[in-house]
């Protein structure tokens, strides 16, 4: 006879509803993130060629991004609010962005979450995930 095991409850299940935007902090949690990500745009050396394709200041930024993941990760979606709709390869399309940067941009993200305290699962599935936009930014082989 075969038995069948009941789900694993105490694991959350990102990307279903909010899951994922509680598990990253809601909105002052992605905006932690998001400073430590321009953080290590600023300081690895793997990230200068992306530092360059961003402007001097970077509050912009920084806000696009933070109000992106919110929706992203299934919050509100406050980037549509304020900038209209997210068109990933079309704002990015001015850029040459390859394989180099995209990984460049992923290496920022990946230092940003040693950060933040998030379940290892959680980080795992986060970068995971974020290979899919950081991968429709790319203009170029």
């Amino acid at each position: 006879m075969h038995s069948i095991s009941e789900p694993d409850t105490t694991q959350p299940a990102y990307g279903m509803g909010d899951t994922s935007f509680q598990s990253a902090g809601g909105v002052e949690g992605i905006r932690v993130l998001v400073d430590h990500f321009y953080d290590a745009m600023e300081s690895l050396p793997v990230a200068q060629g992306i530092r360059k394709m961003h402007p001097d200041d970077l509050e912009e930024s920084r806000d696009k991004l933070s109000r992106f993941l919110c929706g992203w990760l299934g919050g509100p979606k406050l980037y549509s609010e304020k900038y209209g709709s997210i068109r990933i390869p079309h704002a990015h399309a001015h850029l040459p962005i390859g394989a180099v940067e995209r990984d460049a941009w992923l290496a920022c993200m990946e230092h940003a979450l040693t950060f933040m305290d998030y379940p290892d699962d959680f980080k795992t599935y986060l970068m995971t995930q974020l290979f899919v936009p950081a991968e429709r930014c790319r203009t170029q082989d």
